[in-house]
């Protein structure tokens, strides 16, 4: 008991504000601490989840998009002879039977 006694008049001689000293307050700050730094799901875990969940959020917000803008491409080339013609030759170089095809490259 005499250790205890000990340690007692040693933290009050280290002149600590009287409110660290109360036994809520430092047993407060301690689980604080513990939560902040050596938990599981310590600050540090907590805000590369939160850049992850952002990220995600910004990937899901481009696919909605792109999707909304691959609908009404569908819906002209569906709907527009012409527009599915000039796809079919763009994307996939199709031609017509009696007709020669000529690409020119750039450089």
């Amino acid at each position: 008991m005499s250790g205890l006694g000990d340690f007692r008049k040693k933290v009050k001689s280290w002149k600590l504000p009287a409110f660290l000293l109360n036994r809520y307050v430092f047993t407060s700050f301690i689980f604080l601490v513990w939560m902040v730094f050596f938990d599981q799901n310590n600050l540090f875990v907590q805000m590369e989840r939160y850049s992850e969940l952002k990220e995600t959020r910004d990937k899901m917000e481009y696919y909605r998009a792109e999707t909304e803008r691959t609908k009404n491409e569908l819906q002209v080339l569906m709907n527009d002879k012409e527009a599915l013609e000039r796809f079919a030759r763009e994307k996939y170089y199709m031609k017509k039977p009696n007709e020669d095809v000529f690409v020119i490259v750039e450089r």
